[in-house]
């Protein structure tokens, strides 16, 4: 039987400039279905709405028409208050640039969707970012800073924050792109560790056929289409 979605949209399609000259569709239609526990990959050339798509998937961006469900609910009758709830609560962001906090440590920054959410840290969310950092194997480097460690550890540092809120759903926008081919491994293979201990799925965005082709299936879109096969889920 084909798995629970985390993900689905219907005939999304995203616009920039609407009424005016210069009005542009990015993206046309998008029909897609993302497995509970699944780990795909995102691939298409540059231009081609990968970024769009992820934006619309972590409730960054509205889509312009088309519908968008997350975990079950419809996104569409949230009010914005309820959709940043539902993307604090369900879903987890690694990015390119890892965009720590440089006056804090590791460990503030892994706790800071916890104090962010709660208003102020306790002793729970210290404990879960001290583990966290001890499976991402930063183990000692809890009270340095960004600028203290090289850009493999930060981009661990981004990666266990991404999942202090225990989400349902990662996305990772090209998460390895700025990194050595070892440290790119390091960083995919956490990922896929997760995605296996916990149920996170993971959409993944990245250039690397090396690393797209390890994913449980990939998802190509070309000129805000997606290609034949990608919307189907794995079975």
């Amino acid at each position: 039987m084909p798995m629970a979605a985390i993900v689905e949209l219907a005939a999304i399609r995203k616009s920039y400039g609407i009424g005016t000259p210069v009005e542009a569709e990015v993206l046309h239609g998008i029909d897609l279905r993302i497995g509970q526990g699944e780990f795909a990959a995102l691939t298409g050339p540059s231009g081609s709405g990968k970024s769009t798509l992820l934006n619309i998937v972590g409730l960054l961006e509205r889509p312009t028409t088309g519908r968008l469900e997350i975990d079950g609910r419809d996104t569409s009758v949230l009010a914005e208050s309820d959709l940043t709830e539902l993307r604090g609560r369900t879903i987890g962001f690694v990015f390119q640039f890892h965009h720590l906090l440089p006056g804090f440590t590791a460990l503030e920054n892994v706790m800071m969707p916890r104090i962010i959410e709660r208003g102020a840290a306790d002793d729970g969310a210290q404990a879960a970012a001290v583990e966290l950092l001890r499976r991402v194997g930063l183990r000692g480097a809890e009270y340095k800073r960004p600028s203290q460690l090289s850009g493999g550890m930060q981009q661990r540092v981004a990666i266990a924050r991404a999942l202090s809120m225990s989400p349902r759903l990662i996305l990772a926008d090209e998460p390895t792109g700025n990194l050595d081919t070892h440290s790119a491994d390091d960083v995919f293979a956490l990922l896929r560790e997760f995605n296996h201990d916990f149920g996170s799925a993971c959409l993944i965005v990245t250039h690397d056929p090396r690393l797209a082709q390890r994913c449980d299936r990939q998802v190509e879109i070309v000129d805000g289409r997606l290609t034949d096969g990608s919307s189907l889920p794995a079975i």
